[in-house]
């Protein structure tokens, strides 16, 4: 998720919020209600530092971490994941197939919508159809090509040719199935991306409002969205899912700075941040005691060539190997991010199926190999390169360090390129504005490897901002969906994985742990397995 959860892009260094210095926020009759001094947060919410999402707040169009966070508490799809990254049922009594083919999914009976209307099958069917229409224009609707009729609503070329796909047929209230195109045997753990979400007859009466001010099926209601100051939330006492709120709402609140939410967690004014910045990680730990939380979780940072640069076009991947061979993985996430990271050794994190030891040099410091490859490949063109990232989320150190490491070891200039914020980072390479390569930071949106290859090195993936194409790693991948099992998928992946090494449409440098923290108000304080904390858990002291 953009990190991501999602197939998610990840905003911060490891998770990092928007944040910013107008936070609170609230209506003025909240803040005698609050139960303790932050301002604006009523009796019973908590508060977390997620800034301001990238698009309206719809589960098809949004694959960053930001909104992702508030698609979570609103809605909920078929189904979840627990903490190792096993199936929990949710909304779906089953997910069943014979065939890894045909895909048959009973609904639990009596779930409700925030606005009192029946959640029923055409709720999936009906959304999913709409999600997948080229004319809706949906980031995610790449995740539905597996079914069999996509290629009608969301053709290559031009106006679709039907209105729904073919392969979803409503059988009762609680029962549709889902045909595709070919068997794909890990089709049931893609459910369990929030982009599967149902949607409410009142989302088609105008779909714009309904960005603004979301109805979903899910664990919390919307409140009010203050743009760039936060998101509020309240509990749903209606819900029926496993995950019902201990507490009775969430303040999503802006940062400018990982450092300003930093100040507030430390004065009490938010309850939990989500990623400790560079500057502050040295003294976290002595600062915050037993209230650290200090995890991995399934994600990887990188750096992702765009193909259509001046920089990278028909570049030979020797050169970007040779680049990879210039940076010094070990020293930078020992000092400049204080042990936090682990250096990568495969483009999948530990945490999720079929994540391997790739037995290669190219994620190794060694200059002199380095400066080789990048000579034998033909060089980098004017033998300067940039590096885009958000200034916002704790990057700016790293970032840095890797140019230097790069510039001292292989003679390549490298130059960090700064956006202001999340956003203007996301749409920059949404719009291929990105002048050499960005900063890649993809966390699990389920806990297989395919999702850390296909989802973002196939040639039609929307997360691809890279642009990255290569008919046989796309043909790599194929053989891994069209598995006859789950098992044989995930070998598949990792063989098609060793070929993408070889082409490397990105570089690999570490993988993400969470390094944040709360603050006394609160307990219950725990991770999911994508790094997110798990905000139904959470309970005010």
């Amino acid at each position: 998720m953009r990190g991501a959860k999602s197939a998610k892009w990840v905003a911060g260094a490891a998770i990092i919020a928007l944040a910013a210095t107008a936070c609170g926020g609230g209506d003025s009759d909240d803040s005698s209600n609050s139960a303790s001094k932050e301002k604006g947060k009523p009796a019973g919410y908590v508060s977390v530092d997620v800034g301001e999402p990238q698009k309206p707040l719809i589960p098809a169009d949004t694959n960053e971490s930001l909104g992702s966070y508030v698609i979570q508490a609103v809605f909920t799809q078929l189904l979840e994941f627990d903490g190792e990254g096993k199936i929990v049922y949710t909304n779906a009594e089953s997910v069943k197939s014979d065939d890894n083919k045909t895909w048959t999914v009973k609904l639990k009976p009596g779930w409700k919508f925030h606005d009192g209307t029946p959640v029923t099958a055409e709720s999936y069917v009906k959304a999913w159809n709409w999600y997948a229409n080229i004319k809706n224009n949906q980031q995610n609707a790449f995740w539905f090509e597996d079914i069999k009729g996509y290629a009608d609503v969301h053709p290559e070329k031009g106006d679709p040719k039907a209105q729904e796909m073919s392969g979803l047929k409503v059988v009762d209230d609680n029962t549709f199935t889902i045909e595709l195109d070919k068997q794909v045997p890990y089709f049931e753990y893609k459910l369990g991306y929030y982009t599967f979400a149902p949607l409410p007859e009142v989302f088609y009466k105008d779909t714009k409002a309904f960005g603004q001010a979301p109805v979903g099926n899910g664990p919390y209601i919307f409140e009010k969205w203050d743009h760039k100051k936060l998101i509020r939330v309240k509990a749903n006492p209606d819900y029926q899912g496993p995950n019902k709120p201990k507490n009775k709402g969430i303040l999503f609140k802006n940062y400018a700075t990982v450092e300003a939410a930093y100040q507030d967690l430390l004065s009490g004014n938010l309850d939990m941040i989500r990623q400790v910045g560079p500057k502050d990680l040295p003294k976290y730990k002595q600062d915050l005691g037993d209230r650290t939380v200090d995890q991995p979780y399934a994600a990887v940072q990188s750096l992702v060539p765009t193909f259509y640069s001046k920089t990278f076009k028909g570049i030979d991947p020797k050169v970007i190997q040779g680049l990879s061979m210039g940076i010094d993985r070990a020293t930078i996430t020992k000092t400049v991010l204080n042990g936090t990271r682990e250096p990568a050794t495969s483009f999948t994190p530990p945490g999720v199926a079929g994540n391997q030891h790739l037995d290669t040099d190219v994620f190794k410091f060694d200059p002199t190999k380095a400066k080789a490859l990048i000579k034998e490949g033909g060089g980098v063109p004017d033998n300067k390169i940039w590096i885009q990232y958000n200034a916002d989320g704790g990057h700016k150190e790293w970032v840095t360090a890797v140019c230097e490491s790069i510039r001292n070891s292989t003679g390549v200039d490298c130059i960090p390129d700064a956006k202001p914020d999340f956003q203007t980072d996301l749409e920059a390479r949404d719009n291929d504005q990105v002048k050499s390569m960005y900063r890649g930071g993809w966390v699990a949106d389920y806990p297989l490897n395919v999702n850390f290859m296909r989802e973002l090195y196939g040639t039609t993936a929307e997360a691809n901002n890279g642009r990255f194409s290569d008919k046989a790693v796309d043909a790599e991948f194929k053989k891994g969906d069209n598995a006859a099992t789950l098992d044989e998928s995930i070998k598949a992946y990792q063989e098609a994985e060793k070929l993408v090494l070889q082409k490397m449409p990105a570089i690999p440098l570490w993988n993400y742990k969470i390094n944040g923290g709360y603050g006394k108000n609160v307990d219950n304080v725990s991770i999911d397995f994508r790094g997110d904390y798990v905000m139904t858990d959470v309970t005010v002291k």
